[in-house]
C-alpha cells in the first residue's frame, strides 16, 4: 500500500472557542496518539484531507505520513476515528494513531460481490450478502482495499464461508472462518408453497381423524 503525505500543524490551544475558530479558518483539531508516545494535537487543512479520503485509491485505509509543518518530523499513521457534524456532514475532528511499518495492524476491509449468481440468473433465487467486512491482522504495506468475492457460480442453496474465501498472502482474517459470507437462498414463491404444504401435511391427518370420530358417533 502506498503512503499518502500530509501537512500538518501543531496545536498549543485547546477548547471548544480554539476548535471553532481553526474549523471556521479550514482546518480540523486532530490528534495522533499510539506507539508508545505522548499524544500530539495537531490540525490539518480540511479540504486537503477531504480530498485524500476521497480520490486516494485506499481512502481511510492509506498510511499517512504526517510531516509537521516547520520541523523534520515526520510519522506514519492511519486514521482511527473520523467525527462529523450531523447537520453538515463535515470532519470535526480526526483521531490518527501511530503506525510502525515493521509491526502488524489489525484493521477492517469491505468484502465486495463480483459477477452475477447463477442461482439468482436462473432459478430466481435470492443473494443473500452477510458478512460485508473482514477483520485482518498484517503489516501497513499488505493491506488490501477488499476482499473480492466472485459468486457467478453459486446455485440455489450454495453457500460461500470465510474459509473459502481467497485471501492475499501475509494478511491473517480475525473472524471466524465458518461464517456464512453469502449465499443463495430459494424463490420466495416456493418457500411459500413448501409452508402451504407442510400446513397441509399437518391438517390432513387432523381432518381424517375427525371423521372417524364422526362416524363412530353415527354407529352408536
Amino acid at each position: 500500500m502506498a503512503e499518502v503525505s500530509l501537512d500538518v500543524e501543531r496545536r498549543e490551544e485547546r477548547g471548544k472557542n480554539f476548535a471553532r475558530r481553526i474549523r471556521k479558518a479550514g482546518r480540523v483539531p486532530a490528534v495522533v496518539y499510539g506507539g508508545d508516545k505522548d499524544p500530539v494535537a495537531i490540525t490539518v487543512d480540511h479540504k486537503t484531507m477531504g480530498e485524500l479520503l476521497s480520490k486516494s485509491e485506499h481512502g481511510v485505509r492509506s498510511i499517512f505520513l504526517l510531516q509537521m509543518a516547520g520541523s523534520d518530523q515526520k510519522r506514519h499513521a492511519m486514521v482511527r476515528d473520523i467525527q462529523l457534524d450531523p447537520m453538515t456532514g463535515k470532519m470535526e475532528h480526526i483521531d490518527f494513531v501511530r503506525v510502525m511499518m515493521d509491526h502488524l495492524v489489525k484493521v477492517t476491509i469491505p468484502v465486495h460481490l463480483q459477477g452475477l449468481a447463477d442461482g439468482v440468473k436462473n432459478s430466481g433465487g435470492i443473494l443473500e450478502f452477510q458478512v460485508r467486512e473482514l477483520h485482518i491482522e498484517c503489516l501497513p504495506t499488505a493491506i488490501p482495499d477488499s476482499i473480492d468475492v466472485d459468486v457467478t457460480a453459486l446455485g440455489i442453496h450454495d453457500v460461500l464461508r470465510i474459509e473459502d474465501l481467497t485471501i492475499p498472502e501475509g494478511v491473517k482474517v480475525l473472524d471466524d472462518s465458518d461464517r456464512v459470507v453469502v449465499s443463495v437462498g430459494v424463490p420466495r414463491a416456493e418457500v411459500t408453497a413448501e409452508v402451504v404444504e407442510a400446513v397441509e401435511a399437518v391438517a390432513e391427518p387432523e381432518l381424517i381423524k375427525k371423521g372417524k370420530g364422526e362416524a363412530e358417533e353415527e354407529k352408536k
